[in-house]
């Protein structure tokens, strides 16, 4: 990730700029919330991405700084939204902007960074920007509430799962990607190769999350451990342990899941299932195939820096540890 960062210093430094200007509003709290969140130690995997992406597509221009900012806006609000839905406290190590201001304002700025990324987005001028950009967004809900009716579902299958996944996560990481090659005008072929390289990428990312939440420290992961089943949600470890357990276990399993609150026995015994059956080494496993077959898609552009920070920062995607 260091050969990222250091090509897109200058880059970045314009993005955290541009997010201060995007959030400019007489409305204080709407700021006051965004700014919290947009400075609460996000990655900026997206906008990294496009930034790279539409150098890698030899883009000269200066677009891309503010459509990296429409894409982190984007993001920004799905995790408004996700806390509310999931009743979280914490994000990214600190208390959830909804524990700290309500679900009202949490809601209502994450609505308000929609409709300003949309209105950013117009005012670029691209009407295949705004399609990639908008369809991504649409998907995204549609994943939010696929995920909803699937939760508590131990009949919940790894295909099904990814299709969650690839919805509610990778379309917006496989946006980003697009529009750098929609910025440098590649044509149809590498637009859709830097597409499918974000796709999987995304997929893979959210992989390495499901396995994090039930190992990594709390304080390097920035949310509680096992917060997602807490939620009730099935996700790649919990699948693949459900593949190979016993009745029995299945059965228990089911009574954790479906308790209002999950406890400190239930937890460990839901993560010594996991552990029994290899879940968290075969998420790793599926996230490592899925960043290699990523990569295969960017072999239609000729190497150089900005190819190689790409894959760097996939490898990133799959030995982080938050």
């Amino acid at each position: 990730m260091e050969s990222a960062l250091k090509l897109l210093h200058d880059d970045l430094a314009r993005v955290e700029v541009q997010f201060k200007e995007d959030l400019n509003s007489e409305v204080l709290l709407i700021r006051k919330v965004g700014e919290y969140v947009l400075a609460s130690g996000g990655k900026r995997i997206r906008p990294m991405l496009l930034l790279l992406s539409a150098r890698l597509s030899g883009y000269q221009g200066g677009h891309h700084v503010g459509l990296a900012s429409v894409v982190e806006f984007i993001h920004t609000a799905t995790l408004l939204h996700d806390d509310v839905v999931d009743s979280a406290v914490l994000r990214r190590g600190s208390a959830s902007a909804n524990s700290v201001w309500g679900n009202e304002a949490s809601v209502l700025v994450g609505d308000y960074l929609f409709a300003k990324s949309f209105s950013l987005m117009v005012r670029g001028g691209s009407l295949e920007i705004l399609k990639a950009l908008s369809d991504a967004t649409t998907m995204m809900a549609e994943g939010e509430v696929l995920q909803l009716v699937s939760t508590c579902d131990l009949d919940l299958d790894e295909e099904c799962y990814i299709q969650v996944v690839r919805n509610k996560t990778a379309v917006l990481i496989a946006a980003a990607c697009q529009v750098g090659g929609v910025l440098g005008e590649v044509g149809e072929e590498k637009e859709a190769a830097l597409h499918e390289f974000g796709m999987e990428l995304g997929i893979a990312f959210q992989f390495m999350d499901d396995a994090l939440d039930y190992i990594a420290d709390q304080s390097e992961f920035g949310k509680a451990t096992g917060h997602d089943l807490e939620e009730g949600k099935v996700t790649l470890p919990l699948i693949h342990a459900l593949r190979h357990c016993s009745d029995e276990e299945r059965e228990k399993l089911g009574e954790i899941v479906e308790k209002e609150e999950l406890v400190d026995e239930d937890l460990a015994y839901v993560i010594s299932l996991i552990d029994r059956y290899d879940g968290i080494e075969y998420t790793r496993s599926r996230a490592r195939e899925l960043v290699e077959r990523a990569k295969t898609h960017l072999a239609i552009f000729p190497d150089g820096p900005e190819k190689t920070a790409l894959f760097e920062l996939a490898d990133y995607s799959v030995s982080r540890r938050k």
